[in-house]
């Protein structure tokens, strides 16, 4: 009898990113039941980014796409110790949410590359 509890994951997804697509594909080829969120569509909302904060242990700014035009438009990084205004910027502009970010078991992890995701599968 197989007592392993089955995985679950989430996966923050753009599936017009190579690297969230490769991600995604990694967790169904080892039979992960995974929930997509198609973050562009469905942002997270402020308590759920806190949570993905906190897992990766890291700083909003450390979180945002710095490489997106949106970035220099808004003039991002002046909030960079802000975390209450980055936080509000992600919400409204999830365009500028690094991705692929992956939630398993209370750890999370960015899959830039892809096969970080093997490290909390």
């Amino acid at each position: 009898m197989d007592n392993r509890v089955e995985m679950k994951a989430k996966i923050f997804h753009n599936p017009r990113c190579s690297k969230s697509r490769k991600t995604l594909e990694i967790l169904l080829e080892k039979g992960i039941q995974t929930e997509v969120i198609q973050y562009l569509k469905t942002p997270p909302d402020h308590k759920t980014l806190e949570n993905i904060l906190k897992m990766l242990n890291i700083k909003p700014i450390d979180l945002i796409r710095k490489g997106e035009t949106l970035y220099k438009e808004l003039n991002v990084s002046k909030y960079q110790n802000n975390s209450e205004m980055l936080l509000k910027i992600m919400i409204e502009n999830p365009i500028l949410i690094e991705r692929p970010i992956v939630l398993v078991n209370n750890k999370a992890v960015i899959g830039r590359p892809p096969e970080l995701v093997l490290s909390i599968i």
